[in-house]
């Protein structure tokens, strides 16, 4: 009979930060669901009263918390990833590339979250193990971390295509016609890459290999920047990413 492995004391407190994450994530979604369904609520009745402007405002609000919803799915999925392969994490130049991105995507996502504070000690001992290269690529949200977590954390939530495709699904569920001709016309920054975001996720669930890397998606939203800084006192509604 061969000897159990045995993980490393490093590793072990690892899985143990990892598992606390997960019960942590139970526990924040909770809020969150809560402040969602307000939201929604909220968009519900500015319709009703004809309110249009302020009812696309406030679906900000179910964006960002949708968001944040899935990306807590993620980094749960990763999280029992890294726990059920942790020995393997004892020897991180042989992992495979779903644990790497894993590794990554978790290191990435404790700059992001507040509410999973267990992510920053576990970045800690994942940079330990992998290095400082790959810490600084995936903290930087490039290499192989998961574009769409990146995406979720980092992405832009004030598109008006985003807000207006929300409104409509809320106005739907509770009978309510919305007429946006009645908006002023505007150009909207980061349409574009709206419109790429829509097709990854597409391409994802069809197991199209043929993705565009979290690399990508940064640098799109980089150059995007770079485009609103020239044109910026000729928009005063103009939307800016947040990072």
């Amino acid at each position: 009979m061969g000897f159990l492995h045995k993980t490393s004391k490093q590793t072990a407190k690892l899985k143990s930060l990892l598992g606390l994450a997960v019960s942590r994530i139970a526990v924040a979604r909770q809020p969150r669901l809560a402040r969602r369904s307000i939201a929604c609520s909220d968009v519900s009745q500015l319709l009703v009263l004809g309110h249009l402007d302020r009812a696309l405002h406030r679906a900000e609000q179910v964006i960002q918390e949708d968001n944040m919803l899935e990306a807590f799915g993620i980094i749960e999925l990763y999280c029992k990833r890294l726990i059920e392969q942790a020995e393997q994490l004892d020897k991180p130049e042989e992992c495979g590339e779903e644990l790497r991105e894993a590794a990554a995507s978790i290191m990435f996502a404790a700059g992001w979250c507040g509410d999973l504070q267990e992510l920053l000690f576990a970045r800690t001992i994942l940079a330990d193990k992998f290095g400082g290269d790959f810490a600084v690529a995936a903290k930087e949200g490039t290499g192989i971390v998961d574009p769409i977590l990146v995406w979720k954390l980092s992405g832009n939530t004030t598109s008006m295509e985003l807000k207006k495709k929300l409104t409509k699904e809320i106005a739907a569920e509770n009978n309510i016609l919305v007429d946006f001709s009645e908006l002023p016309e505007a150009t909207e920054d980061g349409s574009d890459i709206l419109l790429d975001f829509c097709r990854l996720q597409e391409a994802t669930d069809e197991g199209n290999n043929n993705v565009p890397d979290s690399q990508e998606l940064l640098g799109q939203m980089s150059c995007q920047d770079d485009m609103d800084e020239g044109s910026e006192s000729d928009r005063e509604c103009a939307h800016r990413y947040q990072f």
